[in-house]
């Protein structure tokens, strides 16, 4: 396992592209404040005895020096052609950061000036920071220019912010000090990781500023907040009640699996790597999906599930990009589970898609291979000859369980369990009874003769007993009949390729 990296001070970093004399740098951001106060400290050792001002751009207030107390901006440059040619033309060096200037990037005219300043760099030292929270550089410009990846708030930083937090909110109630809880502490901070410094502190504020105290009660908002801000594309659900694996019926192997693996995961073990995550394969209704939400209960972390079909998009490369910016997202989410269902549909290989299928698999296998977050991927299918071979080959993920249709011990487990979650009064000698008259039946399908029974009893004004259940069992073909040639076919390559789940 790779060490993890050290984020680098962005002082220092932006110190050393102004040192380096990049005539562009492109910053990616959301925090535009803390850019710009960036810029201000970073140029005061960069252009020390270079007589280097520092100015800022807006298309609404034009040209403004931020160094030092000019006056009002120039409104007579806010127009972006207007600004470019003050640009080339001005004999005074300095740090000139255009704030979302991406959508004049498209005019050649513009990209043509910008290339003229770059080029003259040797004469006048003008360095131009383009910040927005997403810049696509013309390639005729992608030779003067370097990309800065503003980092994120470290651990001691995200404390800090929660002190703050808590001094601001004594402050406004003398005689009355925040009550931080050690342990709700430690999980804050460890569950503000991914956010910027002004989305850390608004969750902080919201956490705090209810009742003047930081409890474990207030975490599931804050990461219900988080997952708000985070998944602007609408492709992760968030679900932070996650089951108990004591509702899942049978599958002792992968519960058994599952446990070994939790000091690995959260970090108590560090010598071993993490796992990345598990395929379960099996047939439908058998508790492939109950597992993955039983995996997060496990280890104790919040389930996310990624929708493959709200990715895919009609434009070029626009399917990847989302997958890339629905996994960072994850990442930023972490600790978590990432469930895939169903993800023989996602990625198995699309004829006339024009490759987005393909395109799509190498973006997800990439980071696979990658990623070093605390991220267990779970991903479940149906039909393993739809499923690229790539995804199933060893090193990819972990393991592959084959989830079988429940034998007759599981049976019951699964009747006594959705029996209890609906009150019914069936003795264990009858759930016995029916788990054995019962033979081939999927969880799924066990469940809905319960419910099916309930209906019955409900029309007929009569209390539901084993006998109306069994009687639904009778009348029900399940699965493994209906579709037995494909089972069969499913359990042989099983066979030999798998590890039972239970």
């Amino acid at each position: 396992m790779s060490p993890p990296t050290v984020p680098q001070d962005p002082r220092r970093e932006l110190e050393m592209l102004l040192a380096s004399r990049f005539a562009l740098i492109v910053i990616e951001s959301r925090e535009e404040a803390r850019v710009l106060a960036l810029v201000r400290e970073s140029s005061l050792k960069a252009r020390r005895g270079r007589g280097w001002g520092v100015f800022q751009w807006t298309v609404t207030e034009g040209l403004q020096r931020i160094d030092v107390d000019m006056g009002a901006p120039s409104r007579m440059l806010a127009e972006p052609p207007q600004l470019l040619r003050h640009l080339k033309a001005t004999p005074m060096p300095g740090i000139y950061v255009l704030l979302d200037f991406h959508p004049y990037l498209s005019d050649p005219i513009n990209v043509r000036m910008l290339k003229d300043v770059a080029q003259g760099y040797g004469q006048v030292e003008r360095t131009i920071v383009l910040m927005s929270h997403e810049v696509t550089l013309p390639e005729e410009l992608e030779s003067f220019a370097t990309r800065m990846h503003l980092a994120l708030p470290t651990v001691n930083e995200r404390q800090m912010i929660v002190k703050r937090v808590a001094q601001d909110w004594s402050k406004a109630n003398p005689g009355r000090p925040a009550v931080i809880e050690p342990e709700a502490l430690t999980k804050l901070v460890d569950n503000l990781a991914g956010l910027t410094a002004g989305d850390a502190e608004r969750l902080v504020r919201q956490a705090i500023f209810d009742d003047g105290a930081l409890t474990m009660s207030d975490l599931q908002g804050v990461l219900a907040a988080k997952y708000q801000l985070l998944n602007r594309g609408g492709t992760l659900t968030y679900e932070p009640d996650t089951a108990k694996f004591a509702d899942v019926g049978g599958m002792q192997n992968l519960r058994t699996w599952l446990t070994s693996r939790k000091p690995a995961f959260d970090g108590k073990a560090p010598e071993l790597d993490p796992p990345k995550g598990v395929l379960l394969l099996g047939v439908q209704g058998c508790g492939k999906s109950l597992a993955a939400r039983a995996a997060a209960g496990i280890f104790g972390v919040p389930l996310l599930r990624l929708d493959f079909g709200a990715l895919y998009s009609k434009w070029h490369g626009e399917s990847e990009k989302n997958l890339r910016e629905s996994l960072v997202a994850a990442e930023a989410l972490s600790p978590c589970v990432l469930w895939i269902d169903e993800i023989e549909k996602a990625l198995a290989d699309g004829e006339g898609d024009s490759g987005t299928s393909r395109r799509v698999l190498g973006t997800f296998l990439t980071w696979l291979s990658e990623q070093r977050s605390r991220i267990f991927v779970v991903a479940t299918a149906n039909d393993i000859s739809a499923l690229p071979p790539e995804l199933i080959r060893k090193g990819r993920l972990d393991e592959i369980f084959f989830v079988d249709l429940p034998d007759e011990a599981a049976r019951a487990a699964i009747l006594a369990i959705h029996a209890r979650k609906r009150s019914l009064q069936i003795t264990p000698q009858e759930v016995l009874a029916l788990a054995k008259r019962s033979a081939g039946f999927s969880g799924a399908e066990l469940e809905q003769a319960i419910v099916a029974a309930l209906y019955s009893a409900r029309a007929s004004s009569q209390p539901i007993t084993a006998t109306a259940i069994a009687q639904e069992l009778k009348t029900t073909k399940p699965l493994s009949v209906v579709m037995a040639e494909k089972i069969d076919a499913l359990r042989a390559w099983a066979q030999e390729r798998t590890v039972p789940a239970d």
